[in-house]
């Protein structure tokens, strides 16, 4: 970045917002991951001395792990580092501090990612407030979950060549936005980087719907609610600003419905994806929503197909070349829906 003042301001807005909210979660976090502990010590607190042997009861097979509170928060915070990290460096033209990154599970480091010189104040400045917001997510997820954090995952946010694609190029070409012959950079322009944008946004709006009615804690719903509605506000600008633009660039809506249709075939049969315009080409369709008007979820795996660019069982690839540092493979896996 060549403005240094201007990379300041974003780290003590970050600063700031983060202060705000530093005690948010903490108590409660506390004790719901002390929950395991407890129990622990329960069982150890038996102050019976009959010494008489007890029989040898019968094994009873393994029970498969459960998901809980601070696994729904470290699903989440996988994704906002994705987020963060494209956007930060895609207004800011530098990534997270070292300092957001560690945790448990293997730390990877980020692949690509660029300034993009704006040529649209607008764009601009919408691009340097969700970076601030997105960056912000990661610190008060890390607060929230302690020392249960996971590290950041290795994360391709790169164009790669046309020989060797990197992920944004991989998902266009998916899309039939480039052939195979061609490459997406999502920093090159304006244009450009609301489409990158716009492959992000709306499935961090169905991850964190459908992620909700797995979390027990009250306040930890609370916080993902309101993390939630964060993201919707970015995908409904993203979607917005991509429609208007739209009037004097057709293919920009074009395009936008062919993101929206891959996404579809990576997570499933079912249809829960839409383009921003309607079906009658006449009428925006900036919120997409079901007959009810209600938001769409995505599971864990589905949210992991589009992730990972594919649609069979796997973990690993596209924007996590390695996996989400989840705790276990059923929070890192995608789903099989070839």
């Amino acid at each position: 970045m060549t403005d240094l003042n201007t990379k300041l301001e974003i780290f003590d807005a970050i600063a700031a917002r983060r202060n705000e909210r530093r005690g948010f979660l903490r108590f409660a976090g506390g004790s719901a991951l002390a929950i395991g502990g407890a129990s622990l010590l329960a069982a150890c607190g038996n102050d019976d001395e009959d010494l008489a042997p007890a029989p040898t009861p019968t094994p009873s097979p393994t029970p498969a792990a459960t998901i809980n509170d601070a696994d729904i928060l470290n699903y989440a915070l996988n994704l906002e580092y994705l987020e963060a990290q494209f956007y930060a460096f895609a207004a800011f033209g530098v990534g997270l501090n070292a300092s957001l990154l560690t945790g448990t599970g293997t730390q990877g480091a980020v692949t690509g990612g660029a300034q993009v010189p704006f040529q649209d104040a607008v764009v601009r400045e919408y691009a340097r407030e969700i970076a601030i917001d997105e960056v912000a997510h990661v610190a008060f997820l890390r607060t929230a979950l302690g020392t249960a954090a996971v590290a950041q995952p290795a994360i391709d946010i790169s164009v790669g060549t046309v020989a060797a694609p990197g992920a944004f190029t991989a998902a266009a070409r998916a899309a039939g936005v480039v052939s195979a012959s061609q490459v997406f950079n999502p920093y090159a322009d304006d244009n450009s980087f609301l489409l990158g944008a716009y492959i992000f946004e709306d499935v961090g709006v169905s991850a964190y719907k459908g992620a909700a009615a797995l979390i027990a804690n009250k306040t930890y719903l609370e916080a993902a609610a309101g993390i939630l509605a964060a993201e919707a506000y970015h995908a409904g600008l993203i979607r917005t600003i991509l429609y208007r633009k739209g009037l004097q660039t057709p293919s920009l809506r074009t395009i936008a419905g062919q993101i929206s249709d891959a996404r579809d075939s990576l997570d499933g049969s079912s249809d829960i994806d839409q383009g921003i315009t309607g079906t009658d080409a006449t009428m925006s369709n900036i919120v997409p929503t079901d007959a009810n008007g209600l938001a769409y979820s995505r599971s864990i795996a589905q949210v992991h197909n589009i992730a990972y660019l594919t649609n069979t069982a796997k973990i690993g690839g596209g924007f996590f070349p390695n996996g989400t540092n989840n705790r276990t493979d059923a929070l890192r896996s995608s789903g099989a829906n070839a």
